[in-house]
């Protein structure tokens, strides 16, 4: 919890930034948006929040990372900075961050496409910081694929690259400290991209059957019945940790407690922070789910049959 004198010292930011943010919901206005850690000491985590996107329910980027927010402030030395519409208004906070996760649309769409974000991103990743890329931030255009490639360990591409929703189950791990404390889950009917370009040594975190059918690229298909890897860990050559998970495309699913704490576990793990071996603590109420959503429109009801 912030001491009471913490908030106040922040309070104006939050007022400041609520009128910059006038497309958020009053709901996530009250969210501490673009909150700068105190000292340096800290281990200060940005999360990039994409902007609306889809229908409701799915690419709910902004109730994520609040969620990831609650979480992650929860932890001891953690500083989690969230930042909504998938880029800060003061690009200053990416200062001594230990990681940035992007939790956003791909593609074209891809927040941090333009060459000076582009740069920043570089220039934090050649320092040594984390990264962190969930669902859709995986694929890139293809002229930015290589260095992608090298920053996180894979990068999904429309050559060989699939994707689509299913139910999958994971029940077999390796040994590495994004999985401790992560017990069997299911993700019911979610999103995934798989079959992605990966460097020699990314790690395989998360594999399961995926449907025959969905291998709509000649490469998948030259590879019937094989277990697809759908998240993984990377150590980069600067030294930095990368982590990724093509799944949370159904907002949901963070209600499964494996996956919350798999995600957790994987940034804190990106930043160089301590995971325990428990793993990290995830707790949620029920009623959390269907907080901070966004505004999106409700898709209008279908005529009656015959009109």
């Amino acid at each position: 919890m912030r001491s009471l004198p913490s908030l106040l010292l922040l309070a104006p930011v939050f007022l400041c930034l609520s009128h910059a943010r006038a497309d958020l919901t009053q709901e996530q206005l009250r969210m501490p948006i673009e909150a700068d850690a105190p000292n340096p000491s800290l281990t200060k985590i940005i999360l990039l929040a994409g902007s609306t996107s889809n229908k409701p329910g799915q690419h709910e980027y902004f109730a994520g990372c609040a969620l990831l927010h609650d979480w992650l402030q929860k932890v001891p030395g953690v500083w989690p900075v969230l930042v909504p519409e998938g880029w800060p208004k003061n690009e200053a906070l990416f200062k001594d961050a230990k990681a940035i996760v992007v939790y956003a649309d791909g593609g074209p769409k891809l927040p941090f496409l333009a060459p000076e974000r582009w740069n920043i991103v570089k220039a934090h990743v050649a320092k040594g910081a984390g990264l962190v890329m969930l669902h859709q931030a995986v694929d890139v255009p293809e002229e930015r694929a290589a260095d992608l490639q090298q920053w996180l360990g894979g990068v999904w591409q429309k050559d060989i690259g699939c994707r689509g929703h299913w139910d999958m189950e994971f029940s077999q791990f390796p040994t590495h400290p994004t999985l401790q404390g992560v017990s069997a889950f299911a993700a019911p009917l979610d999103g995934w991209l798989y079959n992605l370009h990966f460097q020699p040594d990314a790690i395989p975190l998360l594999t399961g059957a995926v449907p025959e059918n969905s291998r709509s690229t000649p490469d998948a298909k030259a590879h019937p019945a094989r277990p697809e890897v759908i998240a993984w860990a990377y150590h980069r050559k600067d030294g930095g940790r990368s982590f990724a998970f093509t799944g949370c495309d159904l907002h949901r699913n963070w209600s499964v407690e494996g996956q919350r704490r798999f995600v957790l576990n994987g940034i804190l793990w990106s930043a160089n922070a301590p995971v325990p071996k428990e793993g990290a603590a995830v707790p949620m109420e029920p009623s959390a789910i269907g907080t901070n959503l966004d505004a999106k429109p409700q898709p209008a009801p279908k005529p009656p049959a015959g009109q």
